[in-house]
């Protein structure tokens, strides 16, 4: 598979959380080809199966969410600008001034408005503009305009194309997470027939950035004795705080702390350097790693939960960028890993 390739298409579909559908869909087409059951959920999830054949099989999950953050409308002003509230993490300072497709047949296309710096006084240019005071102006004359072609409800995304960046880079929106589900599906062309003796569960997961819902109820089903999630992780900057973000293009980051089962996560970083794929280390130190392994590890009984990371520039934005070998890194981590914890009743007692 061509990895950018295949994560412009999936970045490309528009799946704010809640609203996942047409990412559901073809993730379950790409994942098909490598599966023996394909199902979504009542969340929403995508949920595949490949079955080693034993009665009894210990079962291995693999996690990538596949939501991206946005908006929803939730009105209008007399004169025909929408307004909204947030599906997810958006950061209101990267809004004002943004392209944004609203999720309509045929979609509408608008603006978030601001003001031209020539009417603003001194102390309104120094203060940030708060979400609540935003609204999408879409050319509509008044409310009743506006909201005859945009009904409250209506889900709306950021308006980016997805585009090379040099040789080995790509910017766009919704490489969080859809970036680690390309890594998956990599990773699985890389294990090919190789055979396992676990039944391989790939969950694509809905509503992670408005509280890791969909992992919540796919690993309730699945009820997986290990699990790798795999998410982007954050990468440094020239303004970043020293020791806080990852390096970008040097490798797949492994995550260590309370939310994640040490044994496996042991195993994970031998597989790396037994391999010598790229990698770097991620400390998170409290309980909440801010990902899909925060529920997944505590259902059931409990669940041994790696997290696997893929370095990502402007995170929450619509020019989020991704390096190509840090993905391949993620993918052949996972597809080692998954040799490993399944290569037999012993081969990884995490």
């Amino acid at each position: 598979m061509n990895i950018l390739e295949t994560l412009a298409e999936l970045s490309a579909l528009d799946g704010p959380s809640g609203f996942e559908g047409p990412v559901a869909r073809r993730a379950a087409e790409l994942l098909a080809p490598f599966a023996d059951e394909v199902s979504i959920d009542t969340m929403g999830s995508v949920i595949v199966v490949k079955r080693c054949g034993a009665t009894g099989a210990k079962r291995l999950m693999l996690d990538a969410h596949i939501d991206e953050i946005g908006l929803i409308v939730t009105g209008a002003t007399s004169d025909g600008f929408l307004r909204f509230a947030k599906l997810g993490g958006v950061n209101a300072k990267t809004l004002p001034a943004s392209e944004i497709k609203i999720i309509t047949e045929p979609p509408t296309y608008g603006v978030i408005d601001v003001l031209p710096p020539h009417i603003l006084s001194a102390e309104e240019t120094e203060k940030a503009i708060q979400l609540d005071d935003m609204t999408i102006d879409i050319g509509a004359k008044d409310a009743v305009d506006a909201l005859g072609r945009v009904p409250i409800g209506t889900a709306a995304v950021a308006y980016a194309s997805p585009r090379r960046m040099g040789e080995n880079c790509l910017i766009g929106k919704a490489f969080d997470d859809r970036a680690s589900l390309v890594a998956i599906l990599r990773a699985l062309e890389l294990l090919g027939d190789t055979r396992l003796d676990v039944d391989l569960f790939i969950v694509a997961g809905t509503q992670e950035e408005v509280g890791t819902r969909g992992a919540k109820t796919a690993a309730f089903a699945v009820a997986p004795d290990w699990a790798i999630v795999v998410d982007v992780d954050f990468t440094e900057s020239p303004d970043s705080k020293p020791g806080s973000a990852r390096k970008f293009g040097e490798g797949a980051v492994i995550s260590v702390g309370p939310n994640m089962n040490r044994p496996l996560t042991d195993k994970v970083i031998s597989v790396a350097k037994a391999g010598e794929i790229p990698y770097q280390i991620s400390v998170e130190a409290g309980g909440d790693s801010g990902t899909n392994a925060r529920v997944i590890q505590v259902t059931g009984a409990g669940v041994a939960t790696a997290l696997l990371g893929i370095p990502l520039k402007n995170m929450h934005s619509p020019v989020e960028i991704v390096c190509e070998a840090d993905i391949e890194a993620a993918a052949r981590l996972i597809c080692e890993t998954v040799k490993l914890v399944g290569g037999g009743a012993n081969a990884c007692d995490a």
